[in-house]
Protein backbone atom coordinates (compact mmCIF):
# COMPACT_ATOMS: atom_id res chain seq x y z
CA UNK A 1 0.00 0.00 0.00
CA UNK A 2 1.18 3.68 -1.07
CA UNK A 3 -1.55 6.17 -1.11
CA UNK A 4 -3.80 5.77 2.58
CA UNK A 5 -7.40 6.47 1.99
CA UNK A 6 -8.84 7.00 6.00
CA UNK A 7 -12.17 6.58 7.65
CA UNK A 8 -11.64 8.16 11.07
CA UNK A 9 -14.68 6.31 13.12
CA UNK A 10 -15.13 7.75 16.81
CA UNK A 11 -14.56 11.46 17.15
CA UNK A 12 -14.34 11.79 21.00
CA UNK A 13 -11.03 13.26 22.67
CA UNK A 14 -8.93 10.54 21.67
CA UNK A 15 -9.73 10.84 18.16
CA UNK A 16 -7.42 13.71 18.22
CA UNK A 17 -4.35 12.19 18.15
CA UNK A 18 -5.36 9.61 15.28
CA UNK A 19 -6.77 12.74 13.47
CA UNK A 20 -3.05 14.98 13.81
CA UNK A 21 -1.58 11.66 12.82
CA UNK A 22 -2.90 11.39 9.90
CA UNK A 23 -2.92 15.20 8.67
CA UNK A 24 1.12 15.11 9.61
CA UNK A 25 1.69 12.66 6.73
CA UNK A 26 2.02 13.17 2.86
CA UNK A 27 0.52 9.08 2.11
CA UNK A 28 -2.63 9.37 4.02
CA UNK A 29 -5.64 12.12 3.65
CA UNK A 30 -8.61 11.95 5.37
CA UNK A 31 -12.07 10.69 3.36
CA UNK A 32 -14.65 10.59 6.16
CA UNK A 33 -15.65 10.92 9.60
CA UNK A 34 -18.30 8.96 11.71
CA UNK A 35 -20.08 9.06 15.11
CA UNK A 36 -22.96 7.69 16.39
CA UNK A 37 -23.64 11.90 17.33
CA UNK A 38 -23.09 12.73 13.92
CA UNK A 39 -22.51 16.79 15.88
CA UNK A 40 -19.46 15.17 17.41
CA UNK A 41 -17.89 14.02 13.78
CA UNK A 42 -18.71 17.78 12.21
CA UNK A 43 -17.32 19.38 15.28
CA UNK A 44 -14.01 17.06 14.52
CA UNK A 45 -14.15 18.31 10.80
CA UNK A 46 -14.33 22.25 11.90
CA UNK A 47 -11.42 21.77 14.32
CA UNK A 48 -9.51 20.22 12.02
CA UNK A 49 -10.77 22.35 9.13
CA UNK A 50 -11.21 19.17 7.00
CA UNK A 51 -13.81 19.53 3.97
CA UNK A 52 -14.59 16.01 4.54
CA UNK A 53 -18.20 14.24 4.50
CA UNK A 54 -19.55 12.99 8.06
CA UNK A 55 -21.50 9.86 8.74
CA UNK A 56 -23.45 8.31 11.96
CA UNK A 57 -22.92 4.68 10.74
CA UNK A 58 -19.58 2.93 9.58
CA UNK A 59 -21.21 1.12 6.98
CA UNK A 60 -22.33 4.49 4.83
CA UNK A 61 -18.94 5.54 5.50
CA UNK A 62 -17.13 2.53 4.01
CA UNK A 63 -20.42 2.86 0.93
CA UNK A 64 -19.64 6.33 -0.10
CA UNK A 65 -15.70 6.82 0.22
CA UNK A 66 -13.28 5.07 -1.27
CA UNK A 67 -11.38 4.30 1.96
CA UNK A 68 -8.79 1.40 2.72
CA UNK A 69 -7.99 2.33 5.90
CA UNK A 70 -10.19 2.96 9.04
CA UNK A 71 -9.25 4.15 12.54
CA UNK A 72 -11.51 2.94 14.90
CA UNK A 73 -11.43 5.24 18.05
CA UNK A 74 -14.86 4.25 19.07
CA UNK A 75 -16.00 2.85 22.64
CA UNK A 76 -14.46 -0.61 23.13
CA UNK A 77 -18.10 -1.55 23.16
CA UNK A 78 -18.52 -0.61 19.21
CA UNK A 79 -14.96 -1.87 18.14
CA UNK A 80 -16.53 -5.90 16.97
CA UNK A 81 -19.36 -3.33 14.91
CA UNK A 82 -16.70 -1.37 13.20
CA UNK A 83 -13.63 -3.53 12.96
CA UNK A 84 -15.91 -6.35 11.50
CA UNK A 85 -17.64 -4.05 8.75
CA UNK A 86 -14.38 -2.50 8.05
CA UNK A 87 -12.14 -5.55 7.18
CA UNK A 88 -15.38 -6.94 5.15
CA UNK A 89 -15.31 -4.08 3.18
CA UNK A 90 -12.16 -4.66 2.34
CA UNK A 91 -10.28 -2.37 4.96
CA UNK A 92 -6.92 -2.73 6.70
CA UNK A 93 -8.41 -1.32 10.55
CA UNK A 94 -5.85 0.12 13.08
CA UNK A 95 -7.74 0.34 16.64
CA UNK A 96 -7.46 1.95 20.01
CA UNK A 97 -6.96 -0.78 23.03
CA UNK A 98 -8.69 -2.52 24.54
CA UNK A 99 -9.63 -4.97 21.71
CA UNK A 100 -12.64 -5.55 22.61
CA UNK A 101 -15.51 -5.32 25.17
CA UNK A 102 -15.16 -9.18 25.65
CA UNK A 103 -12.71 -12.11 24.94
CA UNK A 104 -15.64 -13.57 22.40
CA UNK A 105 -15.30 -10.00 20.60
CA UNK A 106 -11.53 -10.41 20.42
CA UNK A 107 -12.06 -13.74 19.01
CA UNK A 108 -14.60 -12.08 15.97
CA UNK A 109 -12.49 -9.57 15.18
CA UNK A 110 -9.43 -11.99 14.73
CA UNK A 111 -11.79 -14.65 12.79
CA UNK A 112 -13.12 -11.54 10.26
CA UNK A 113 -8.75 -10.44 9.91
CA UNK A 114 -8.25 -14.04 9.00
CA UNK A 115 -11.07 -14.94 6.81
CA UNK A 116 -10.83 -11.42 4.85
CA UNK A 117 -6.97 -11.37 4.84
CA UNK A 118 -6.88 -7.82 6.34
CA UNK A 119 -5.31 -6.59 9.22
CA UNK A 120 -6.30 -5.15 12.19
CA UNK A 121 -3.79 -4.33 14.71
CA UNK A 122 -4.27 -3.05 18.05
CA UNK A 123 -2.50 0.19 19.85
CA UNK A 124 -0.35 -0.95 22.28
CA UNK A 125 1.63 2.46 22.68
CA UNK A 126 3.65 1.84 25.92
CA UNK A 127 5.70 -0.77 23.93
CA UNK A 128 7.54 2.54 22.43
CA UNK A 129 10.12 4.54 23.95
CA UNK A 130 13.89 3.74 24.52
CA UNK A 131 13.64 2.37 27.55
CA UNK A 132 11.44 -0.46 26.92
CA UNK A 133 12.84 -1.72 24.07
CA UNK A 134 16.04 -1.53 25.81
CA UNK A 135 14.82 -3.27 28.81
CA UNK A 136 13.66 -5.83 26.73
CA UNK A 137 16.67 -6.27 25.25
CA UNK A 138 18.38 -6.68 28.41
CA UNK A 139 15.67 -9.59 29.50
CA UNK A 140 15.90 -11.08 26.05
CA UNK A 141 19.53 -10.93 25.54
CA UNK A 142 20.54 -13.28 28.49
CA UNK A 143 22.22 -10.98 30.23
CA UNK A 144 20.26 -11.74 33.55
CA UNK A 145 20.12 -16.09 32.86
CA UNK A 146 16.67 -17.68 32.28
CA UNK A 147 13.39 -15.88 33.56
CA UNK A 148 12.15 -16.81 37.05
CA UNK A 149 9.99 -13.95 37.77
CA UNK A 150 8.77 -10.69 36.66
CA UNK A 151 7.81 -8.11 38.55
CA UNK A 152 6.06 -5.11 37.69
CA UNK A 153 4.38 -2.16 40.20
CA UNK A 154 1.79 0.25 39.62
CA UNK A 155 0.68 3.04 41.88
CA UNK A 156 -0.91 6.24 40.99
CA UNK A 157 -3.56 8.33 41.79
CA UNK A 158 -5.63 10.24 39.04
CA UNK A 159 -8.90 12.00 39.58
CA UNK A 160 -10.38 11.52 36.26
CA UNK A 161 -13.79 12.09 37.09
CA UNK A 162 -16.65 10.43 34.72
CA UNK A 163 -17.35 7.48 33.74
CA UNK A 164 -14.13 5.35 34.83
CA UNK A 165 -15.57 6.59 39.04
CA UNK A 166 -18.14 4.39 38.35
CA UNK A 167 -16.60 1.28 36.45
CA UNK A 168 -16.78 -2.01 38.02
CA UNK A 169 -13.26 -2.86 37.09
CA UNK A 170 -11.37 0.58 36.85
CA UNK A 171 -7.80 -0.30 36.58
CA UNK A 172 -7.88 -3.93 35.43
CA UNK A 173 -9.96 -3.12 32.47
CA UNK A 174 -9.00 0.30 31.76
CA UNK A 175 -5.71 0.59 32.25
CA UNK A 176 -3.90 -2.51 33.56
CA UNK A 177 -4.25 -4.16 29.43
CA UNK A 178 -0.74 -1.48 29.19
CA UNK A 179 1.73 -3.24 31.84
CA UNK A 180 -0.09 -6.78 30.90
CA UNK A 181 0.82 -6.05 27.44
CA UNK A 182 4.46 -4.51 28.24
CA UNK A 183 5.29 -8.17 30.19
CA UNK A 184 4.59 -10.07 27.14
CA UNK A 185 6.37 -7.60 25.35
CA UNK A 186 9.81 -7.56 27.84
CA UNK A 187 9.91 -11.15 28.14
CA UNK A 188 9.03 -12.72 24.64
CA UNK A 189 6.43 -15.20 26.63
CA UNK A 190 2.68 -15.71 26.68
CA UNK A 191 0.55 -16.36 29.70
CA UNK A 192 -1.29 -19.79 30.62
CA UNK A 193 -3.21 -18.90 33.58
CA UNK A 194 -4.28 -16.27 36.47
CA UNK A 195 -4.90 -15.57 39.96
CA UNK A 196 -6.31 -12.21 40.81
CA UNK A 197 -7.39 -10.85 43.70
CA UNK A 198 -9.19 -7.15 43.23
CA UNK A 199 -10.67 -5.00 46.12
CA UNK A 200 -11.27 -1.19 46.37
CA UNK A 201 -9.09 0.19 49.69
CA UNK A 202 -9.96 2.81 52.15
CA UNK A 203 -9.57 6.46 50.91
CA UNK A 204 -10.71 5.37 46.80
CA UNK A 205 -12.96 7.86 45.23
CA UNK A 206 -13.85 4.90 42.75
CA UNK A 207 -17.20 3.02 43.33
CA UNK A 208 -15.55 -0.11 41.58
CA UNK A 209 -11.97 -2.42 42.29
CA UNK A 210 -9.32 0.28 41.99
CA UNK A 211 -6.80 -1.97 43.58
CA UNK A 212 -5.51 -5.45 42.05
CA UNK A 213 -3.11 -8.46 42.47
CA UNK A 214 -2.51 -10.69 39.64
CA UNK A 215 -0.53 -13.45 39.40
CA UNK A 216 0.14 -15.12 35.86
CA UNK A 217 2.01 -18.07 35.09
CA UNK A 218 4.02 -17.50 31.38
CA UNK A 219 4.76 -20.24 29.15
CA UNK A 220 8.46 -20.02 29.63
CA UNK A 221 8.00 -21.51 32.60
CA UNK A 222 8.59 -17.94 34.96
CA UNK A 223 5.75 -16.13 36.78
CA UNK A 224 4.44 -11.92 36.60
CA UNK A 225 3.14 -10.63 39.66
CA UNK A 226 1.31 -7.43 39.01
CA UNK A 227 0.50 -5.27 41.69
CA UNK A 228 -2.02 -1.99 41.00
CA UNK A 229 -3.78 0.62 42.27
CA UNK A 230 -5.60 3.71 40.61
CA UNK A 231 -6.06 5.47 44.23
CA UNK A 232 -2.53 5.35 45.41
CA UNK A 233 -1.70 8.82 47.03
CA UNK A 234 1.45 10.10 47.16
CA UNK A 235 5.00 8.27 46.13
CA UNK A 236 3.70 7.81 42.16
CA UNK A 237 4.78 5.07 40.11
CA UNK A 238 5.71 5.88 36.31
CA UNK A 239 2.77 5.28 34.42
CA UNK A 240 5.30 2.75 32.47
CA UNK A 241 4.99 1.05 35.84
CA UNK A 242 8.44 -0.40 37.90
CA UNK A 243 9.78 -3.56 37.06
CA UNK A 244 11.71 -5.83 38.42
CA UNK A 245 12.41 -9.43 36.81
CA UNK A 246 15.28 -11.78 38.18
CA UNK A 247 16.96 -14.43 36.36
CA UNK A 248 19.25 -17.48 37.16
CA UNK A 249 22.39 -15.01 37.11
CA UNK A 250 21.08 -11.56 37.58
CA UNK A 251 18.42 -8.99 38.20
CA UNK A 252 17.17 -6.72 35.65
CA UNK A 253 15.70 -2.90 36.74
CA UNK A 254 13.58 -0.11 35.53
CA UNK A 255 11.62 2.11 37.14
CA UNK A 256 9.99 3.67 34.29
CA UNK A 257 11.74 6.37 33.31
CA UNK A 258 15.25 6.12 33.85
CA UNK A 259 17.76 3.98 31.94
CA UNK A 260 17.27 0.25 32.67
CA UNK A 261 20.33 -1.90 34.09
CA UNK A 262 20.95 -5.18 35.56
CA UNK A 263 23.22 -6.32 38.31
CA UNK A 264 24.70 -9.74 37.24
CA UNK A 265 26.80 -12.71 39.46
CA UNK A 266 30.37 -11.92 38.53
CA UNK A 267 31.24 -15.60 38.42
CA UNK A 268 34.46 -15.54 40.55
CA UNK A 269 32.80 -14.82 44.10
CA UNK A 270 32.48 -16.93 47.25
CA UNK A 271 30.43 -16.35 50.21
CA UNK A 272 26.95 -15.87 51.76
CA UNK A 273 25.50 -12.84 49.97
CA UNK A 274 27.83 -12.64 46.48
CA UNK A 275 28.62 -9.34 44.68
CA UNK A 276 26.89 -8.54 41.22
CA UNK A 277 28.08 -6.32 38.69
CA UNK A 278 26.08 -3.49 37.22
CA UNK A 279 25.39 -3.51 33.61
CA UNK A 280 24.08 -0.36 31.58
CA UNK A 281 21.20 -0.83 28.46
CA UNK A 282 21.97 0.56 25.16
CA UNK A 283 19.59 3.33 24.23
CA UNK A 284 19.72 1.67 20.16
CA UNK A 285 16.26 2.43 19.46
CA UNK A 286 15.03 5.35 17.28
CA UNK A 287 11.63 5.56 16.75
CA UNK A 288 9.42 7.68 18.00
CA UNK A 289 7.38 7.52 21.86
CA UNK A 290 3.99 6.59 22.43
CA UNK A 291 1.03 7.01 20.14
CA UNK A 292 3.45 7.90 17.30
CA UNK A 293 5.52 5.23 17.41
CA UNK A 294 2.85 2.77 17.59
CA UNK A 295 1.05 4.08 14.33
CA UNK A 296 4.74 4.60 12.70
CA UNK A 297 5.10 0.73 12.75
CA UNK A 298 1.45 -0.17 11.90
CA UNK A 299 1.74 1.91 8.91
CA UNK A 300 4.92 0.36 8.14
CA UNK A 301 3.25 -3.36 8.54
CA UNK A 302 1.10 -2.05 5.71
CA UNK A 303 3.56 -0.79 3.44
CA UNK A 304 5.71 -3.68 3.63
CA UNK A 305 2.72 -6.36 3.83
CA UNK A 306 3.77 -8.13 7.39
CA UNK A 307 1.79 -8.30 10.54
CA UNK A 308 2.07 -5.50 12.89
CA UNK A 309 4.16 -5.87 15.90
CA UNK A 310 0.87 -5.28 17.74
CA UNK A 311 -1.98 -7.04 15.19
CA UNK A 312 -4.73 -8.82 16.62
CA UNK A 313 -3.72 -12.35 16.35
CA UNK A 314 -0.61 -11.09 18.74
CA UNK A 315 -2.98 -8.82 20.75
CA UNK A 316 -5.37 -11.13 22.17
CA UNK A 317 -3.02 -12.51 24.03
CA UNK A 318 -3.20 -9.14 26.09
CA UNK A 319 -6.81 -8.79 26.25
CA UNK A 320 -6.97 -12.51 27.30
CA UNK A 321 -5.07 -11.69 30.52
CA UNK A 322 -7.36 -8.72 31.48
CA UNK A 323 -10.86 -11.19 30.54
CA UNK A 324 -8.99 -13.84 32.84
CA UNK A 325 -8.01 -11.97 35.49
CA UNK A 326 -11.27 -10.34 36.00
CA UNK A 327 -13.15 -13.72 36.11
CA UNK A 328 -10.74 -14.98 38.52
CA UNK A 329 -11.38 -12.11 40.72
CA UNK A 330 -14.79 -13.14 40.56
CA UNK A 331 -14.61 -16.45 40.96
CA UNK A 332 -11.70 -16.67 43.40
CA UNK A 333 -9.60 -19.43 41.77
CA UNK A 334 -7.20 -19.71 39.19
CA UNK A 335 -8.07 -19.10 35.80
CA UNK A 336 -6.45 -20.98 32.35
CA UNK A 337 -5.89 -18.87 29.57
CA UNK A 338 -5.80 -20.45 26.34
CA UNK A 339 -7.09 -19.12 23.12
CA UNK A 340 -8.25 -21.74 20.43
CA UNK A 341 -7.52 -21.70 17.28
Amino acid sequence: MGDFRVIVAGCGGMARTWVEYALSRDDMVIVGLVDIVEDSAKAMAERYSLDVPTYRTIEQALSETEANVVFDVTIPESHRHVVTAALRAGCQVLGEKPMGASLDDAKAMLQASKETGNSFAVMQNRRYNKQIRAYRDIVQSGMVGQIGMINADFFLGPHFGGFRDAMEHPLILDMAIHTFDQARFITGANPISVYCHEFNPPGSWYQGAASAVAIFEFSDGSVFCYRGSWCAQGAPTSWEASWRITGSIGTALWDGQSEPYCEVMRGDETGFLRAAQRLQSSLAWEGRDGHQGCLDEMLASLVEHRKAETDCSDNIMSTAMVFAAIESARTGVKVPIVIQE
